[in-house]
């Protein structure tokens, strides 16, 4: 089975004080993107105390130049960030370990319109069989996102799951695999339960969101229960996030969410 987990958004403090806040609310996992400048022995001291683990945390850099060349304005997609972005990831990967994270997300930057898609596809492509080696063997997986173009990341390169998977099977590595993001795919493609269930052995970490809105499911028109059957079905057991906005109290809404479960 699948492991519900909390947005870092739905409770309130430092990063170390989420995770006993988490675990509170009944959640084995909360999701914490953001690394830098985080006490990595403080917080481990929590983590381990709350038996509330890190499901995800973002690729960053502590270089303000090579995170300019790996954020979404420029990113993977071109060819001079790959050295910022392999470095990026030895940064990121020494996190996750420090704080026994098991997914580090990548996105890919914004399309570009002076060369063709292939060659930006072949980019990403590269750039993550690069990453892959990195991480080898360290029990850490590398997501990668698509995003909407349509309501949130206008000129963002990667959208679709079918193309994620395409870039899944040519870096040819079981640490690479796909973050399906439901929100995002059910503005860009819909077909939700379906492409999951055809593309489960690709997907390492799922987020969730209802639409329109991005707040909690049963605020929109996706009917999470049968998703969530649909997920469990496929013998799943990874992390799913709700990556969303509340409607109500968090504990209201985290007791609604947990009769979602099948």
């Amino acid at each position: 089975m699948f492991t519900l987990t909390c947005s870092g958004g739905w409770v309130g403090g430092t990063f170390d004080e989420r995770f006993a806040k988490a675990a509170g609310l009944g959640f084995k996992a909360i999701e914490l993107l953001i690394w830098r400048d985080v006490d990595f022995k403080k917080a481990r001291e929590e983590i381990d105390r709350s038996g509330c683990a890190l499901s995800a945390i973002l690729t960053l850099s502590n270089d303000s130049g090579r995170q300019a060349l790996i954020a979404n304005e420029h990113g993977i997609v071109h060819e001079d960030a790959l050295e910022a972005f392999k470095v990026a990831i030895g940064e990121t990967l020494e996190a996750a370990k420090a704080l026994n994270c098991k997914n580090i997300i990548v996105t890919t930057g914004n399309e570009r319109s002076d060369v063709p898609r292939k060659v930006q596809h072949d980019n990403v492509i590269k750039a993550l069989k690069a990453a892959a080696e990195i991480v080898k063997g360290s029990g850490v997986m590398l997501v990668l996102e698509p995003l909407n173009i349509l309501v949130d990341h206008k000129g963002y390169y990667l959208t679709t799951t079918h193309e994620g998977v395409e870039i899944s099977k040519a870096v040819n590595s079981p640490d690479v695999r796909l973050l399906y993001d439901i929100y995002h795919q059910q503005i860009t493609e819909g077909n939700v339960i379906n492409n999951i269930r055809d593309n489960i052995e690709y997907i390492g970490h799922i987020h969730v969101g209802d639409v329109p809105g991005r707040k909690e499911p049963g605020t929109g028109e996706i009917n999470y229960k049968n998703v969530f059957k649909a997920i469990a079905d496929t013998g799943y057991d990874k992390y799913v996030v709700f990556e969303c906005g509340l409607t109500e109290d968090v504990e209201t809404v985290c007791e609604k969410m947990w009769k979602l479960m099948p």
